[in-house]
């Protein structure tokens, strides 16, 4: 065991810990078992960290040999050599603060390791003076938060070009197969089932688009601003050498905001990337509903395509499937919803110089990604690449309707139509037949 002391008392962490006293402390005070702190945001806080001891090595600030180790340490981190160590909850008080200690604490540790020294020897390498400095969790964690956020989104809209294109085979494969328009689920025109999913596609092709392009609004970051954007207690030379690096690291082209003060205070950016994850969802929905309802059946339905059959459907209806992919991704879609509810409430909360809500729009926005990204992939391989189409059946509900009869409407004009098709006494071959006279 080993002793830490702070401003809030001590605590005798086990010695193979990497974390110390205010981990420890954070996880006593948010312990709501919920889950932990995105690692993909630990990674990128790690990134940030590497970037600022590459800056002082650049530099020659510092004590020789504690901004390499750190910049061993953090190397570390994100090979996932500490995962494990990384164990704050996702929500909690203080604007990211634990989550950045957590950190902090880990990286000084390993740092100490490679050093030689023991762990918590913190007078040789600290983590605040020496891992976090020139920093805040205000700075930090908004940066880090973006990179995360850009890396994802590139992911996504991978996932969804390839989305896109299986929609686009699909279009092309159904193409002659004639089938039953509907509006207000109601028999409307004829159609082609091509065309059907030729719309899905333009839907995520616009998604894809529009995430392609919110990338540009991340890019902008307050590194170096420390605790309110106007850069107290951070090097000159550093403000303008660790940007430099992170974008390096990172392969984005990072800018320093104009305005570092805007940046550390107003979210609105990650509400409007969650808001373009919302529309997403809402095209993931309608597609999904569609599939489930064209897909209905197999007798007393529409059945006018067929899902694979991916699992047992009922555990008391033998034969029985059901669509569950589309019914996965209705739920993820519902939670992105949810999420971006989420984020707009936390956003608003912001008061004055800092949101001390960061830490719900992390986990909120970067949850829909993840989720978007992973559904995205299921939904082309598991369904969509793998419908079947079932012409008869298109072609039998197609001549069952009034389709036909909208086409009549310029030659004997709307109300004859309607006449003709009330005296057909429902039989649409009847009416075909009278409008054809």
């Amino acid at each position: 065991m080993r002793t830490e002391r702070g401003k809030s008392g001590e605590i005798q962490p086990d010695n193979h810990k990497l974390y110390g006293m205010q981990t420890a402390r954070a996880v006593d005070n948010f312990a709501l078992d919920y889950k932990k702190t995105n690692l993909q945001l630990i990674y990128a806080i790690a990134t940030v960290k590497k970037a600022a001891a590459m800056t002082y090595q650049k530099l020659g600030i510092g004590k020789d040999g504690v901004y390499a180790a750190i910049d061993y340490a953090c190397d570390m981190v994100l090979k996932g050599k500490a995962d494990d160590a990384f164990v704050t909850d996702a929500l909690q008080g203080g604007a990211g603060t634990s989550t950045n200690m957590n950190v902090n604490e880990v990286i000084a540790n390993l740092a100490l390791q490679k050093l030689g020294f023991h762990i918590g020897s913190y007078d040789i390498i600290h983590p605040l003076d020496d891992v976090n400095r020139g920093q805040s969790t205000n700075d930090v964690y908004p940066t880090a938060l973006r990179i995360a956020a850009i890396q994802m989104l590139r992911k996504l809209s991978e996932s969804c070009a390839k989305l896109q294109q299986a929609l686009q085979t699909k279009e092309n494969e159904f193409d002659n197969i004639l089938k039953l328009g509907r509006t207000e689920l109601m028999d409307a025109i004829p159609i082609t089932l091509g065309q059907e999913f030729g719309a899905y596609a333009q839907a995520i092709a616009r998604d894809r688009w529009r995430l392609y392009k919110v990338e540009e609004r991340l890019r902008q970051v307050n590194i170096g601003g420390t605790a309110v954007g106007a850069g107290n207690n951070a090097e000159r030379k550093y403000r303008f050498g660790v940007i430099e690096v992170l974008r390096e690291l990172t392969g984005i082209g990072l800018a320093a905001a104009e305005y570092p003060m805007d940046i550390t205070q107003n979210n609105d950016v990650f509400v409007e990337v969650s808001g373009l994850l919302k529309a997403l969802s809402v095209n993931l929905m309608k597609i999904s509903n569609d599939l489930r309802l064209m897909n209905s059946g197999p007798k007393g339905g529409l059945a006018e395509i067929t899902l694979a059959s991916m699992q047992m459907g009922s555990t008391i209806m033998p034969g029985k499937v059901n669509p569950v992919i589309p019914e996965m991704i209705m739920q993820v879609s519902m939670r992105v919803m949810a999420n971006d509810f989420a984020i707009s409430t936390a956003a608003s909360h912001g008061e004055f110089e800092l949101n001390a809500f960061l830490p719900l729009i992390a986990d909120s926005l970067l949850e829909s990604l993840a989720l978007l990204t992973n559904a995205a992939e299921l939904f082309r391989t598991k369904c969509i690449e793998l419908i079947k189409p079932n012409p008869e059946r298109c072609k039998e509900l197609l001549e069952l309707s009034y389709a036909f009869a909208t086409a009549y409407t310029p030659l004997l004009g709307y109300d004859k139509v309607c006449e003709i098709i009330e005296k057909s006494s429902g039989n649409p071959q009847k009416a075909k037949e009278m409008l054809d006279d």
